[in-house]
């Protein structure tokens, strides 16, 4: 990591330092751009857990920690889908086992604060990478470069801002980016559990009438837990001493996985959706959750993000190495069109399941049970959803990734 103080031009500032922009400013940082990551601070705080799938694995492979963290992760080997909704339709329950696509997991499970801890520890050993530490206040952009406004009328300038400053992204909305919002009458309670049984190093979903109950394997006999249910019955559940919390979910997770108890504060995060409607603007490129914002389901969020960082690394390079302007508005149009596909169609895909749970129309309950019905009965179309819920377009021999180091 170079000196901010002796530097103020760069080829790319990433601006957010949460998983994605960390990984986005390693990732161009190791392809020999200069690289500006901008935000006040990185959190050691967050408590709660990732899913890392396949892809994922790759990339963090690819930029040199996927060692740092393997031993911090477990394993997803299996993925189990239960239906509990308790309707007069129900879909039969699904197992989905990574050895049909000859992979050791569908991807791995690890604490965020550690994600974060390891992404920040390579940004300081990166010697193409400047963090400054400093909140973006401002953005101009023109035909030759962006400057970006930081506190006391200090700048930056960067011939591509890429924004991975979330959802109320201060980059897309000064590129005047419209998105679409929209909103669930859901909540998602997330903490994490540890148990008597051993998880077997598969994640396992209820399908309930309020949404997912999901829990996913940490390393030793704990897992994470993403329930969604309805507003009051999230502030009831975070408003129970832990014992009778532990008792209430080991309850609804029917004891899979025997006695629970908590192992961290249950947080609460109302659900909601977004969709940039553009991806790009003037020296502008939108990753992450200021791209795009849907519910905790099938793990496809931060996935979704890291495979734009991934498309936009490539597409850079390519530019790079053909003498083209990264920020240009043609070299910005092939990341938009590359990843408009992808995300429209994950977005579509946990809306749709997510909103099949909630409704009593017997024609959509049938739907979706003939789907995970057909899934379980006839592998060749089981094996193509394993492959497409890793990541778009994938073949077996192009998603292998390194094993877990004991």
């Amino acid at each position: 990591m170079t000196d901010a103080s002796k530097q103020s031009v760069f080829d790319i500032a990433v601006i957010g330092a949460g998983p994605a922009g960390m990984t986005a400013a390693l990732l161009f940082a190791s392809k020999g751009f200069d690289t500006a990551l901008v935000a006040p601070k990185v959190n050691h705080e967050d408590g709660r857990t990732t899913a890392l799938l396949q892809a994922s694995v790759d990339l963090l492979d690819n930029i040199g920690i996927w060692n740092e963290l393997a031993p911090r992760a477990a394993p997803l080997s299996k993925m189990r889908m239960i239906d509990d909704t308790g309707r007069l339709i129900r879909a039969p329950e699904t197992t989905f086992d990574s050895a049909e696509l000859d992979l050791p997991a569908f991807g791995y499970n690890l604490l965020n604060k550690d994600l974060n801890r390891i992404l920040e520890e390579a940004a300081v050993r990166e010697p193409n990478l400047t963090f400054v530490h400093a909140l973006a206040e401002g953005y101009d952009f023109d035909e030759a470069h962006a400057t970006v406004h930081l506190a006391r009328d200090n700048t930056i300038s960067a011939k591509l801002v890429v924004a991975a400053d979330g959802r109320n992204s201060p980059a897309r909305s000064a590129a005047g980016i419209d998105v679409r919002r929209w909103d669930y009458p859901q909540v998602a309670v997330v903490l994490n559990l540890e148990h008597d049984r051993p998880h077997g190093d598969a994640s396992t979903e209820f399908h309930t009438p309020t949404g997912p109950f999901t829990l996913v394997p940490l390393p030793g006999r704990a897992s994470s837990l993403v329930c969604v249910v309805k507003p009051e019955q999230a502030d009831a559940l975070v408003a129970l001493s832990d014992d009778l919390l532990a008792r209430e979910l080991e309850t609804r997770a029917h004891s899979i996985l025997g006695k629970f108890s908590i192992a961290s504060k249950p947080q609460k995060f109302p659900l909601s959706g977004l969709t940039a409607k553009r991806l790009m603007g003037p020296r502008l490129a939108l990753i992450g959750e200021a791209a795009h914002v849907f519910p905790p389901i099938g793990a496809q969020g931060l996935n979704l993000g890291l495979r734009d960082v991934a498309s936009l690394g490539n597409i850079l390079s390519t530019a790079k190495a053909q003498s083209k302007d990264i920020g240009a508005h043609d070299t910005l149009e092939v990341y938009e069109k590359q990843r408009f596909t992808d995300i429209n169609s994950r977005t579509a895909a946990v809306d749709a399941l997510n909103r099949s749970l909630l409704t009593d129309f017997l024609p959509v309950q049938f739907a979706r049970s003939a789907g995970l019905y057909l899934a379980d009965k006839i592998p060749p179309l089981r094996r193509f959803l394993m492959r497409e819920g890793i990541a778009p377009g994938t073949r077996r021999k192009s998603i292998g990734a390194p094993q877990i180091k004991e």
